[in-house]
């Protein structure tokens, strides 16, 4: 095989290749090996027709396709092993020049990882919001554990009221046929929690213990299920037991129930001073996120679209595989945002080019300054991971593999990445 490298222009390159009657006259019968047994004729034994006569039945070039596929295939992987200079990000287009017993000569067309200019990344000035905690974030967190501790008590003298905790049994149907996921027993639910249908939760305030009601509600109009959007429905309900919530005092009492401190008075600057914590260290990444799109601002790099199509069918393949985890279909999740397919990956295509050109940024900015995860800061990394895992660095190293190795070294470069950054410019 010989190749000819031509032009680069638009961010592609074109590479002409050329198998002389030798060789194409090797791949060809590569590919009748491979393929002969898919074939019966009278007379011959499965796998065992000589080419010849398979070529003479069905057309001398049968075996052409298959053979320049695999070539095409190997010779494109083989060129870039040699030609280290040439970074592909998809697989090449292949136009066919000449196709016969003398050999073969196609042009492929091939997408380059697009070239990053490197914009200012130094002196920029970057606004870090400043961090404050009001009184009433500190009564939102009291007012949580509050609920966290919350009980039930079983009532009887009383009808169900909002904040109610009731069991119930429910059929519902529509024209006075039951519908899928429309039946229940012993369903728990909470008054006034809205997760039921708008007016259910209303109508069953009032019920009391062993009390039978048919309520009547209408699905939404942009519900998931189509066969059930816009149409009135019946629920036959039946109220099994009404239990109330009943929430401790916020005093002294409480604060040494729900934590070490002894007065309320502690718990209360302990949950401001966390609270803060938390706001600053949400406001330190979104000051570093505010860093790096600034960087990326100033850089240009034109993303090949086929890198965004690509990048969101893996994002797609794997949120497939985590979808199927908590036992819901990909198709499941489009109908519930109402998209289709093609909706929902043209909506991820802004982001996802941001993503992959911050990254190329990024990548470029690392190359330039020379940033790397030297071993004894890899080895500090695996130590620490050790130690939060129970485990000595020889155990945790046995089983560790080179992408969770190269996950930690990503990890200590995107720190020292994000500590240049601070570092050359001006926090405001």
């Amino acid at each position: 095989m010989t190749y000819k490298i031509g032009e680069k222009k638009d961010g592609k390159l074109t590479v002409e290749f050329k198998l002389n009657a030798e060789e194409w006259e090797a791949e060809v019968e590569k590919a009748y090996q491979k393929n002969k047994g898919k074939y019966k004729l009278d007379g011959f034994r499965q796998g065992k027709i000589p080419r010849k006569v398979l070529e003479k039945t069905y057309g001398e070039y049968l075996f052409y396709e298959d053979a320049l596929n695999e070539v095409c295939d190997r010779t494109f992987f083989e060129f870039l092993e040699k030609e280290k200079d040439v970074q592909a990000v998809d697989y090449p287009e292949v136009s066919v020049k000449n196709l016969s017993k003398e050999g073969v000569e196609w042009v492929a067309t091939i997408t380059l990882m697009p070239e990053v200019e490197l914009g200012k990344y130094d002196g920029l000035e970057v606004k870090k919001d400043k961090v404050s905690v009001t009184e009433k974030e500190v009564e939102a967190k009291l007012k949580d554990l509050q609920e966290k501790q919350a009980r039930y008590v079983d009532v009887t003298d009383r009808p169900a009221k909002m904040g109610d905790l009731v069991n119930i049994d429910f059929a519902g149907s529509i024209d006075g046929v039951a519908f899928d996921g429309g039946t229940a027993k012993d369903y728990e639910l909470e008054l006034g929690s809205h997760s039921f249908i708008s007016g259910f939760e209303e109508q069953v305030v009032g019920m009391k213990v062993d009390e039978q009601k048919d309520v009547k509600v209408e699905f939404p109009k942009e519900y998931h299920a189509k066969n059930l959007a816009g149409k009135p429905a019946v629920f036959a309900v039946k109220l099994l037991t009404i239990r109330e919530k009943q929430v401790p005092e916020i005093d002294d009492k409480f604060a040494s129930d729900v934590s070490e401190f002894n007065t309320l008075d502690e718990l209360k600057k302990d949950t401001k001073e966390k609270i803060k914590s938390e706001k600053e260290a949400d406001a330190e990444r979104a000051f570093e996120n505010k860093l790096v799109e600034e960087v990326v601002k100033n850089s240009k790099v034109d993303v090949p679209k086929v890198m965004v199509t690509n990048q969101i069918a893996r994002n797609v393949e794997d949120m497939k595989r985590s979808l199927a985890m908590q036992g819901l279909s990909y198709e499941m999740y489009l109908g519930y945002i109402g998209l289709t397919d093609e909706q929902f990956r043209k909506s991820r295509e802004e982001d996802t080019e941001k993503q992959i050109k911050t990254t190329l940024v990024l990548s470029e900015l690392v190359k330039k300054e020379g940033i790397k995860a030297e071993e004894s800061e890899v080895e500090e990394k695996i130590k620490e991971l050790a130690e939060k895992m129970k485990k000595t660095v020889d155990e945790l190293k046995k089983t560790m593999t080179e992408s969770q190795k190269e996950v930690i070294e990503n990890n200590i470069i995107s720190e020292k990445v994000i500590k240049l950054l601070k570092d050359k410019n001006n926090i405001k």
